[in-house]
């Protein structure tokens, strides 16, 4: 495959898991916990250099998804102690964040770990890291990472999708339906963090944020039923992922935050045109009354 086959391959990826993710943080209303988590992952990384000092490896996924879940149970905890629930989420990542811009500066100062690679991810070197897989040839790390990812993803939504709905729309029904609501929520910051981090550092944070919110919200806009919302969100990732590469290559900027500006290009679509909820539908409806 062409090197800018590569790249949208790989943009794409990231919008189709992301973009089913979204789905349900939009549902939760924790739409905010992406931003929080995307940006707190950075700990997770750099204790995980710090401990072994090396940058690649299992230590890192596993680094990021305990800050995932760090993140998820300081939010929950806070929330507990009547803190609202998106205050909670702007103390926890912030100094999370912080805390990991801290240990950079002093403590991993001669490592490839800085903030704005962290942020914007560098997507254009993605086609360079390769490895060779039987029967397939040769193929971008990254690419793989995110190809299991969305496998993962896929097959988590699919096996328990009831469990996922029910606990999104009416978690006292599913506690009293015996569905575990706590264990479901932490399975899914799971998901959340593993997806961040597959994304990372591709895509960096803000493109990571952008794909987990704006395509889930834009198929919100567009349908009330849950199957046809992830289907829309996925291919909305994947339709962000290709316009914004074009559009970085005719204007010659960031791929990433191309891709993320795309996001919102797609939302301002369905804001308009949207059957239901769109402004147009919203003038036509009391005219036609």
């Amino acid at each position: 495959m062409a090197y800018t086959g590569w790249i949208i391959l790989t943009a794409s990826l990231v919008g189709l898991s992301c973009g089913l993710i979204g789905v349900f943080l939009i549902l939760r209303k924790m739409a905010m916990m992406s931003d929080a988590i995307s940006h707190t992952v950075l700990l997770g990384i750099v204790i995980a250099f710090l401990i072994t000092r090396e940058l690649s490896g299992p230590h890192m996924l596993i680094g990021a998804i305990l800050a995932g879940l760090l993140t998820a149970f300081l939010v929950q905890w806070l929330h507990s102690l009547d803190i609202e629930l998106h205050a909670s989420m702007g103390i926890v990542f912030t100094t999370l964040f912080a805390i990991g811009v801290i240990l950079i500066a002093t403590s991993a100062e001669n490592a490839h770990l800085d903030v704005k690679h962290a942020l914007m991810g560098e997507i254009t070197f993605i086609p360079f890291n390769t490895m060779t897989l039987p029967f397939i040839g040769t193929i971008p790390k990254t690419t793989i990472i995110l190809a299991l990812v969305l496998v993962v993803v896929a097959l988590f939504i699919i096996v328990f999708y009831k469990e996922w709905k029910i606990t999104s729309f009416d978690p006292a029904l599913a506690a009293s339906l015996g569905i575990p609501v706590t264990l479901m929520h932490y399975v899914f910051m799971s998901l959340v963090s593993i997806t961040t981090v597959a994304s990372f550092d591709a895509v960096g944070a803000i493109m990571v944020v952008a794909m987990l919110i704006t395509p889930a919200a834009s198929a919100y806009l567009w349908t009330d039923k849950l199957a046809v919302m992830l289907i829309l969100s996925s291919s909305f990732g994947v339709i962000s992922a290709v316009t914004g590469y074009f559009i970085a290559a005719w204007v010659d900027m960031s791929i990433s935050g191309s891709m993320a500006f795309a996001t919102g290009l797609v939302f301002l679509v369905s804001f308009v045109l949207s059957p239901n909820h769109g402004l147009i539908s919203k003038f036509i409806r009391p005219a036609t009354l």
